[in-house]
């Protein structure tokens, strides 16, 4: 089974680019992130065309999940159960389903904006209401991951240079330290293998020839149970789907397992 996370940018703009992937790759499963549609707006008529259901999580502002399957899809829940309000909305921020026998979650997390704003504190939160949620699946004996824009930095090797991110928000130390507390309901950071540089980033802002330059993060993560763990065979950021016109500021980051 291969089984990706990919934050869109915007479905409506990237669609041609996102059913061209979905032919071209082989996907079975893909977690989508930052739709910017509502719900009513999601082509899911494309989609079917490919073979794909999906569940959809949208308010037509910037956030927005779904869930794309052609191996089936079960027990789908839209939302993060529990989860804050950001000026008194829950955010369409997460969604989960069953798919092929394996429980996956599309999460786009909380930018949070600076240190000092609201969101920050907010991000937080969402994070340890998010561990919250999972803790069962993760514990639990079938295949579960939790993908998508996690907009943290794991360590100061998944930034193109720790410098120039001192004092901004997605590598402090209490975001690190939310995401090791989710990684602790027992999950494990499956890292993509770098294909052409010696760091394989997922995201590149549009400004400042950084994508050119590999100025770049790592910030779209899978995090597995044992079980989805012990089945991966590989993993990769799609590099090459961050190319030319019209593409997303994010890579796709695949995974394939053995199930």
């Amino acid at each position: 089974m291969r089984i990706a996370t990919w934050n869109v940018n915007s479905i409506t703009a990237r669609l041609p680019r996102l059913l061209a992937w979905l032919e071209s790759s082989g996907t079975d499963v893909l977690c989508i992130q930052e739709t910017k549609c509502t719900d009513e707006q999601f082509p899911r008529e494309q989609l079917k065309e490919l073979g794909y259901e999906a569940a959809v999580n949208a308010d037509g502002r910037w956030n927005g999940v779904a869930l794309l399957s052609r191996v089936g899809m079960e027990d789908m829940v839209a939302g993060l159960p529990g989860g804050p309000e950001y000026d008194g909305v829950q955010e369409p921020r997460a969604i989960s389903a069953t798919c092929g026998g394996v429980r996956v979650w599309s999460v786009y997390v909380p930018n949070g904006r600076e240190v000092e704003h609201a969101h920050y504190a907010y991000k937080l939160r969402w994070l340890e209401d998010l561990g919250a949620a999972v803790a069962g699946d993760a514990s639990g004996g079938r295949p579960f991951a939790v993908l998508g824009d996690f907009n943290i930095a794991p360590a100061d090797e998944d930034v193109w240079d720790p410098a120039a991110f001192e004092g901004l928000t997605h590598v402090t130390p209490a975001e690190r330290a939310a995401l090791e507390s989710l990684r602790a309901r027992g999950l494990t950071d499956i890292v993509p293998r770098p294909l052409k540089y010696d760091r394989a980033f997922t995201y590149w802002d549009y400004r400042q020839l950084c994508f050119p330059k590999n100025r770049g993060m790592r910030i779209d993560l899978v995090l597995g149970n044992q079980s989805f763990t012990v089945a991966v065979k590989d993993v990769y950021s799609d590099r090459e789907e961050r190319k030319g016109k019209g593409a997303s500021d994010h890579a796709p980051v695949v995974v394939d397992l053995e199930v």
